[in-house]
């Protein structure tokens, strides 16, 4: 190996040696809020990068992860398991008080029925009685650009889940569908409402539908009694010349009443987990001063558009950039918020 090689490889090998910031030496006190799979994504990458380390995209080793840290579950795909590792996910929920989640993509037509329901059953025996999914691509101002390709696809969700809702019956789990800056709220009860089993109801994200110009407490107020389960974030906000950015920030630093919000759930399905689903990553922008974000939005008030830039103004941020930062800077920005979302969920949410 020439000198010039080998000192590459060294520095290497010192990139990755220093990637991951340590956890702490002992699990802190427990909380009862989960995490979605995706809040760890760049500690995940660091340790994909180390020979001989977790992969945190395996659900015992990202459950395991998730007690260490002291959260009280994990929302994550959990389909292609062997029988042993469906026992072993099984055992370490129980031993541990933990919960677990699935993950998983509707059915697209009849023909992929079979591999749905196999999907459904692995989860279950897992020991999911929630699978998360969506039924739109892309967020709606960005990808559909008129009002009659956003139909076409609403009308392709409806059949997804006409497909889906039976297995779900017979399988006894719970679908919940996520509000993707896709629908707004009162189209999504509308669907629900077509669909119209107890099987198929709603992943309550508080962050969402503010995109869409909604009030993040009339979101929930609507979509609460249709909720399987809550993903759980914050939003960062700051004005943009055509709009504004939104961010995920560590839960009670945003510009959302999150006390008010759990609240609101609770009030309609105590029972209900919370994950908190918080991506570190550069702020959104939603450019809802265009002409194109009105395309599929032509009936919403401009009302809702003064209030939503509103409360933009009063809760003027500036929100940090990650995507020029090292990798090891990435995975402490995003432990960081992890920990400090953890925190405020146990000891302010009360969850």
């Amino acid at each position: 190996m020439g000198r010039r090689k080998a000192l590459r490889h060294l520095s290497a090998l010192a990139a990755s040696a220093v990637c991951l910031p340590s956890l702490q030496a002992a699990p802190p006190k427990k909380c009862g809020m989960g995490l979605v799979v995706y809040v760890c994504r760049f500690r995940a990458k660091c340790l994909r990068s180390q020979a001989g380390e977790r992969d945190l995209n395996q659900p015992i080793e990202f459950l395991r992860h998730c007690h260490e840290l002291g959260a009280g579950g994990a929302q994550i795909a959990l389909y292609g398991l062997s029988d042993d590792e469906r026992k072993q996910l099984r055992t370490f929920t129980t031993d541990q008080n933990l919960f677990v989640e699935g993950i998983i993509s509707p059915p697209t037509d009849q023909r992929d029925v079979k591999r749905f329901r196999r999907q459904v059953k692995s989860s279950a025996e897992a020991g999911a009685k929630v699978l998360r999914t969506v039924v739109m691509p892309g967020r709606r101002y960005e990808r559909f650009k008129t009002l009659e390709e956003f139909k076409e696809y609403e009308a392709r969700a409806r059949r997804m889940l006409e497909i889906a809702a039976p297995v779900m019956e017979k399988e006894r789990v719970q679908l919940a569908v996520e509000n993707h800056k896709d629908q707004r709220s009162d189209e999504r009860v509308a669907l629900f409402e077509h669909i119209g089993s107890e099987y198929v109801g709603a992943c309550l994200d508080t962050g969402n539908s503010f995109a869409l110009l909604e009030d993040p407490l009339e979101t929930v107020k609507m979509l609460a009694p249709w909720t399987k389960t809550v993903h759980l974030k914050d939003q960062g906000l700051q004005s943009s010349p055509n709009g504004f950015l939104l961010g995920d920030i560590p839960l009670g630093q945003g510009a959302f009443d999150l006390p008010s919000l759990v609240n609101a759930v609770r009030e309609q399905k105590p029972d209900v987990r919370f994950c908190l689903e918080l991506i570190t990553r550069d702020p959104l922008q939603v450019n809802c001063l265009n002409d194109q974000y009105w395309s599929t939005m032509p009936s919403v008030p401009g009302s809702e558009l003064a209030r939503t830039l509103r409360t933009v103004r009063q809760h003027e941020a500036r929100l940090a950039r990650v995507n020029d930062l090292t990798l090891e800077q990435q995975v402490e920005v995003e432990d960081a918020n992890v920990r400090e979302s953890i925190e405020y969920a146990r000891d302010v949410l009360k969850i």
